[in-house]
């Protein structure tokens, strides 16, 4: 999991999370729309709307966005169609990517993903190429205030979960695949706040890389971050104490 963590403190020390609140709701927005029109409009029933729906509060998205997203995912209001689909790459040092991708346009984003990966001494690759050096787990975050570690611990292992840490500002909660529902669930009904529930691609062999292999695998990662049609991104590669200042 530090690998997880510390790509989230590079995120919060270059302040891309305020700076690009726009581009915080518009991934946000793909997630509801998506998560809407395959198991409908009602969170009650629908899982992934339900761990959408924490996103677009942690990021104090209007009612009105939620709303208007959520039509548009039922049918109820005209919206694009967009195409859920997994990338996977190779980075300088033999690094893996994985990308999950949200777009209207398949052929358009294998054409910039391919470009950004080429000018970084990679390679977009074939499917399989970097799935079998990650486990996917649910992921869960609080605000670190939230809950005490023995508070937590009760409620959250006691529904499945399989690890508990925290960093400088969340409690962060691994769960099994299966599990992540069930857990995010509980911890809710406990009365506390849950600031982000999803999937993950956790690196089995998360790896250090140094010297100027580092350098472009950090410029690499912020490419693809940026890129519109990417909602998530993984990487084996986790960045040194120095490589973050």
């Amino acid at each position: 999991m530090s690998g997880h963590s510390k790509w989230s403190t590079i995120k919060r020390k270059k302040g891309e999370i305020d700076a690009k609140r726009g581009k915080v709701f518009t991934k946000v927005i793909k997630e509801i729309t998506i998560a809407a029109r395959g198991g409908g409009g009602d969170p009650d029933g629908n899982p992934r709307l339900r761990r959408a729906l924490d996103s677009a509060k942690a990021c104090n998205m209007p009612a009105e966005n939620i709303t208007r997203a959520i039509k548009k995912g039922t049918g109820e209001l005209e919206g694009v169609m967009y195409e859920e689909l997994v990338y996977e790459g190779v980075g300088p040092a033999g690094v893996l990517f994985i990308l999950e991708v949200t777009t209207d346009n398949r052929n358009r984003t294998a054409a910039e993903l391919r470009k950004l990966f080429d000018r970084n001494n990679g390679q977009l690759s074939s499917s399989g190429a970097a799935a079998w050096a990650f486990d996917q787990k649910g992921i869960i975050k609080l605000p670190a205030d939230a809950a005490t570690e023995e508070q937590l611990f009760e409620i959250a292992v006691g529904a499945g979960a399989e690890d508990l840490e925290q960093d400088d500002e969340h409690w962060i909660v691994t769960t099994p695949r299966a599990e992540l529902d069930v857990v995010r669930d509980a911890i809710a009904k406990a009365g506390l706040p849950v600031g982000e529930a999803k999937l993950e691609q956790i690196p089995k062999t998360p790896k250090q890389i140094t010297g100027r292999d580092a350098e472009v695998l950090m410029n690499l990662y912020e490419m693809l971050d940026d890129h519109d049609d990417i909602q998530n991104l993984f990487t084996e590669f986790e960045p040194s104490e120095e490589q973050l200042g």
